[in-house]
Formats: structure tokens, sequence, C-alpha cells
């Protein structure tokens, strides 16, 4: 189960580097966009907004993410909370689908089994 638990963590390090990375894009071409946009129509609310619009977006992708890297960094480390942590994480994965989906699935059933919870041994 110790191959499992290492997968699961290294799933959930890449699934939450991947959507920082995806937020970071989002980012930029929301921004250059509305730059862009703003540069054409000679005004500078477009530019102030769709920055604004663009910072929300990707510091909330981020702030969502940032568990599910630390629960993974963790997990990998066999902390006993760190089990919890993703287990949350990954049952709100289970709205990303295809992806989160099946990540979710297979996080869900390797850290809920009696062989995984003794790895961790006692919580806290």
């Amino acid at each position: 189960m110790e191959k499992h638990v290492t997968l699961v963590g290294a799933l959930h390090i890449g699934y939450g580097a991947f959507h920082v990375l995806c937020a970071l894009a989002a980012f930029a071409f929301i921004a250059a966009g509305g730059l862009l946009g703003g540069l054409i129509a000679e005004e500078k609310f477009v530019i102030f907004l769709t920055f604004f619009i663009a910072t929300t977006i990707a510091v909330w992708i981020i702030l969502i993410s940032v568990p599910g890297i630390i629960g993974g960094i963790w997990l990998l480390r066999h902390k006993p909370w760190a089990r919890y942590l993703v287990l949350v994480v990954s049952v709100l994965a289970l709205m990303d689908v295809p992806l989160g989906l099946g990540i979710g699935i297979y996080s869900i059933w390797v850290l809920v089994q009696d062989e995984t919870a003794k790895l961790f041994g006692p919580c806290c």
C-alpha cells in the first residue's frame, strides 16, 4: 500500500501544480487581452477591470490548489493529518471531470484502506 500512498501524494502535487500553471496562463491571457482592448479603445477602465478579473481568477485557483500540494508533500512524509487533508481535497476533486474524478476516486480508495490507516499510525 506504500506505493499507492506515494502515487497519491505525487498525483496531488502534480495536479495542484498543473492548476497553478493554468491559473498563471489564464492570468496572462486575460490581462493581455484587457491590455490590448484597453489600448485599442483608449480606455484605462477596461485595462483595470480585466486586470482585476484576471488577478481574482488566478488567486482563487491558486488558493484552491495549495492545500492539494501541501497535502501531497506531507502525505509522502507519512504525516497522519495529511491523510485527512488529502481525503478532503480528493472529495472536492470529484467535481472536476474527468481528471479530478479519476484522481479523487483513486485517492479516496487508497486512503480509506485499513493498511493505509496502519501505515500512518494514530492521528495527532
